[in-house]
């Protein structure tokens, strides 16, 4: 197992122990839920300037880690950065837009390539899916392809399923219009990935 995954393994546990809600209750909403759905989808659907921080667990079913982070989108180009003593005070810095990515922060030094997600599983084994996870955490359905929303008691989504994902949406920050997500967890049998978001800035 590569060095710096064990490393951060030890810690998921703690993070995906930290909060077990009450089974969620959900609907498959009604026009006016969906309406509201599309109306949300169309205030956000320009937003490209934003910073989120907070903190990632991700898991395989086996191995995992954790850490805080901060992710930076500006248009089409972005940058993730990892950090915390989940992985001992090492960063690992995710960047790039259109023409490619980069993941620095490796002892072996900077990679490159097309895909993001494809640096993301050869160096750390994690299965993320960035392309779509840009939409998701905004509580937005991707571009990806069908997607099947159900609704909680709060009028918002609770499950998103999509490509193969099923991502609930555990809390939301009501006081923004429209409202976004705190917590969202990602899952694909065996990976999961569990963001809890601290705070939202848009520019």
């Amino acid at each position: 197992m590569n060095r710096v995954f064990r490393c951060v393994a030890v810690s998921l546990p703690l993070l995906l122990a930290a909060c077990v809600p009450a089974p969620a209750i959900r609907t498959k909403g009604g026009a006016g839920q969906l309406a509201a759905q599309q109306s949300r989808e169309q205030s956000l659907a320009h937003a490209d300037h934003w910073v989120m921080q907070g903190r990632l667990g991700v898991s395989d079913g086996k191995d995992g880690g954790s850490g805080s982070f901060s992710w930076t989108q500006n248009g089409d180009r972005y940058e993730f950065v990892l950090r915390g003593p989940a992985i001992s005070g090492a960063d690992f810095r995710l960047s790039g837009g259109p023409d490619g990515a980069q993941l620095q922060g490796l002892k072996s030094g900077p990679i490159s390539g097309p895909d993001a997600e494809a640096l993301m599983r050869k160096a750390l084994g994690w299965e993320v899916p960035l392309r779509d996870l840009r939409a998701w955490v905004l509580g937005l359905r991707a571009d990806s392809g069908a997607a099947d929303v159900s609704f909680g008691d709060n009028a918002l989504p609770s499950l998103l399923v999509q490509d193969g994902w099923s991502v609930e949406y555990r809390e939301w920050d009501i006081t923004r219009q429209p409202a976004l997500p705190t917590k969202v967890y990602a899952s694909k049998p065996p990976y999961k990935v569990k963001l809890s978001i601290e705070s939202w800035q848009f520019q």
